[in-house]
């Protein structure tokens, strides 16, 4: 059944809160996991680390609300989400934003709205149209072409490695995004992200332990590891989910348009960067074929439906 007007309007307005969330993140890991220079904490620690924290929230929250305990049938998508979210995802961004600024990052996370709204297609048994794909991967190739301008100058034909990770990563995000937003249709939004960290926590936890960091780390990089553990690896998730649920996953994916510039945005006052045209071009350049693509007819498989 299709969502309704109110729906759609409400899960677009918590799609933006999570994504606002969401926009913190690669300036608050730059700052966690510091430079090549000036290193703080491992990227393994930092993800692994908030997964952790993010999961001992979970386990309070979840027994607080007296939540149920998952369905047989959920247990696997719960994994997958967990894969997708609580593993790759911070642990490829972690290790990368090492070596990469946050508005470098922000520019390959430009793909995001699009590879999830496939996704959301896949797992809905929808079909994009041809002119879909066509800005897919258009969109993909000019993330590509950004990424190995900036890592080898332009004289180059090899992208850096640790833009490899930022892409992986945005294609962990969008199977856990696309996995938790069908199970908050029959789960509460919450509920999903707690049993996906819990789940995590065998994991989790003695990863975390055995790559504690060795020597002293800054204070703003204990303050950056707050940040991920309690909202971008919890409460956005939320937000998040519940969007996805409400409004469709296709639709309010679209949302995460504004992530690239949001991250920018908060990558000045906290690490200061400065923007630069280039970053800037190729981000708009994205976002508009992430915006055409949007209004490229999906259809439901045997319906023939477009929408």
């Amino acid at each position: 059944m299709s969502p309704s007007a109110a729906q759609i309007n409400k899960g677009l307005w918590l799609g933006l809160l999570g994504i606002v969330i969401f926009a913190v993140t690669l300036p608050m890991t730059r700052l966690a996991v510091g430079t090549p220079d000036a290193p703080q904490m491992s990227g393994v620690f930092l993800a692994m680390g908030r997964a952790v924290v993010a999961a001992g929230l979970s386990a309070l929250f979840l027994l607080v609300t007296r939540a149920p305990l998952p369905q047989r049938r959920d247990w696997l998508p719960l994994a997958i989400t967990a894969g997708g979210v609580v593993f790759g995802f911070p642990l490829f961004t972690s290790i990368a934003m090492r070596y990469v600024e946050a508005m470098h990052a922000s520019v390959i996370v430009g793909v995001l709205p699009l590879a999830t709204a496939a996704v959301g297609a896949l797992l809905h048994r929808q079909r994009p149209s041809t002119g879909f794909w066509l800005c897919a991967a258009l969109g993909s190739a000019l993330v590509v072409v950004f990424a190995m301008l900036r890592s080898s100058g332009g004289a180059g034909l090899f992208i850096h490695f640790a833009d490899l990770l930022l892409l992986a990563g945005m294609l962990c995000a969008a199977v856990g995004y696309g996995y938790g937003a069908r199970l908050s249709q029959h789960m509460q939004a919450e509920h999903v992200i707690c049993w996906a960290l819990l789940i995590s926590l065998p994991l989790t936890l003695p990863l975390a332990l055995a790559s504690w960091p060795e020597t002293p780390v800054k204070a703003s990089a204990w303050a950056g590891f707050a940040y991920l553990g309690a909202f971008s690896m919890w409460l956005g998730f939320f937000a998040w989910y519940r969007g996805l649920a409400l409004g469709g996953t296709v639709r309010v994916s679209q949302v995460q348009l504004v992530q690239p510039f949001l991250s920018m945005l908060f990558a000045v006052p906290l690490l200061g960067e400065r923007l630069d045209a280039v970053t800037v071009g190729f981000s708009l350049a994205v976002i508009a074929t992430v915006f055409v693509g949007k209004k490229m007819p999906v259809r439901t498989a045997g319906l023939g439906q477009a929408t």
